[in-house]
């Protein structure tokens, strides 16, 4: 194709990519929850439900404020640092509603050192409100859990490793910072 030339795209082409956009705002969405809960970002967290959703987590039954308030509470008195993991994702579309299935694996630094993982599934309802497509009802399908043997931390012993920012549960994190700023040096190996 030539300069100046424009190339028709055929309508099922279109239907695809409109599909293709639909579904990566859905797991946009579900990664809006994981960050939030792992950055303590109440306003991220909840920006991936429908104020009206009902979640059910473990013993959890509720809405997403109190699924918020109840799952920091709980990741805070009893971890230093977690991941909520996203895996394979699949997602059916009709109109405004969609269901989702996710897998996931937790991490968790627990308080006295240990490690927690855990694995399964985020069911989810969506639905798109307003041009937003957010969670409307989900059940969490825990799947397995255990205790993995703690090891020493790699480069814990690295002098400056915090000096673009120590990772942190809030928005003091790096991630957040705009534009993203490297205070070291380069150094490349001698080769």
């Amino acid at each position: 194709m030539s300069d100046g030339e424009t190339r028709s795209i055929d309508a099922d082409t279109l239907t695809r990519l409109a599909h293709l956009l639909e579904r990566q705002d859905i797991l946009d969405c579900l990664v809006r929850f994981s960050r939030g809960m792992d950055r303590f970002d109440r306003a991220l967290f909840l920006s991936a439900f429908h104020a009206d959703a009902i979640i059910a987590a473990g013993e959890f039954v509720g809405g997403p404020q109190d699924l918020y308030d109840w799952a920091s509470r709980l990741h805070e008195q009893g971890q230093s640092a977690t991941h909520h993991n996203l895996l394979n994702h699949s997602c059916d579309i009709d109109g405004d509603v969609a269901h989702a299935e996710t897998y996931y694996l937790f991490v968790g630094r627990n308080r006295d050192e240990t490690n927690w993982v855990a694995g399964g599934r985020y069911i989810d309802r969506l639905e798109r409100r307003g041009g937003q497509w957010r969670i409307a009802l989900r059940s969490n399908a825990i799947e397995w859990s255990g205790m993995v043997p703690t090891l020493p931390l790699p480069f814990a012993d690295v002098p400056d490793r915090h000096r673009d920012g120590a990772p942190s549960r809030n928005r003091e994190d790096p991630s957040y910072r705009r534009p993203l700023t490297n205070s070291r040096e380069l150094h490349l190996p001698a080769g």
